[in-house]
């Protein structure tokens, strides 16, 4: 990924969407909610007007419901005067936002400053999340590190490729490989190492996604080859993150050709698949769109 400091932002002369105004209303947090069951038919409407870039926040609703220590977090909403959803944040360890509005993004940040869990990264379009990052920081603070990364996307149709590996998922007995592979991609991406960060949640997290169903993998011979997982999965869209080609595989064509015949089965239970990837990961990018895959947009990842 990407690695730079933020930098003063004159926000009047960046792109704003429609219902986005140059001057901030102060937000009245008495439309600011913490979120619960009853809310949510509504906040999946609401969520599954953007599915692409709303998967993740969805899927850990969907997959953990509303209260649930894989949240890491909780689930907050801002309502406009009507009292129709405004904003939907998921506001923890990982912070994602689905703002439409700067009073919803005030108000979200000021819920993040009193988060009983300290927020790690915040997360979502570029422009969205850097304004959410200049409400949320206090005084000159600078995050750690952005990152900015490519949405790369996929829909039939496209060209299936022959593919000479056996893509299955994974077994509990493989998790040493498994996690050893999406650390290595973690770190590549971010510079930090999950298994030395938090290693008992790191491999709590790989081993639930195992038995999820959600992690793909080809071996050879006892040796892990070619990896994937979905880490997130709603109605529509399916989001595939952790893609690892052992070392002595890179450059053979076992990436892009397994990638294309584990997205073609994956597009038989959604309309669209999408990854993110660090813009100067320009060999990443090739394998993708060898595989298929486009890009669509740009979004970031502010580490805390």
């Amino acid at each position: 990924m990407r690695l730079q400091v933020v930098k003063s932002v004159d926000h009047s002369q960046r792109y704003q969407p429609n219902n986005f105004t140059p001057k901030v209303a102060v937000p009245d947090l008495s439309r600011l909610e913490v979120l619960g069951e009853n809310n949510r038919n509504e906040v999946l409407e609401f969520l599954n007007i953007r599915p692409v870039h709303t998967v993740v926040i969805a899927s850990f609703l969907a997959d953990n419901g509303f209260d649930s220590e894989f949240n890491r977090g909780r689930y907050f909403g801002y309502r406009s005067a009507d009292g129709s959803l405004e904003g939907v944040a998921l506001i923890g360890h990982s912070t994602l936002i689905e703002a439409r509005s700067d009073e919803s993004l005030m108000a979200f940040a000021l819920a993040a400053k009193e988060s009983e869990t300290p927020v790690y990264l915040m997360m979502s379009e570029g422009r969205i999340i850097e304004r959410f990052w200049d409400f949320y920081k206090e005084g000159n603070a600078e995050p750690k590190h952005v990152f900015t990364e490519k949405l790369f996307e996929l829909n039939f149709p496209f060209l299936i490729q022959d593919c000479e590996w056996e893509i299955r998922t994974a077994k509990t007995e493989e998790i040493d490989q498994i996690a050893e592979a999406h650390a290595e991609v973690a770190f590549i991406e971010s510079g930090e190492n999950p298994m030395e960060k938090d290693p008992e949640g790191f491999l709590k997290r790989c081993q639930r996604r195992i038995d999820q169903g959600r992690t793909f993998v080809v071996f050879e011979d006892g040796k892990l080859l070619f990896k994937a997982d979905i880490v997130a999965e709603a109605d529509k869209v399916i989001y595939l993150e952790g893609v690892y080609v052992s070392p002595e595989m890179r450059g053979k064509g076992i990436g892009p050709k397994c990638l294309a015949s584990l997205s073609a089965k994956l597009l038989k239970r959604v309309e669209n698949i999408c990854m993110l990837s660090n813009l100067k990961f320009k060999a990443a990018h090739r394998s993708f769109e060898k595989a298929g895959y486009h890009s669509t947009d740009c979004c970031t990842t502010i580490i805390v």
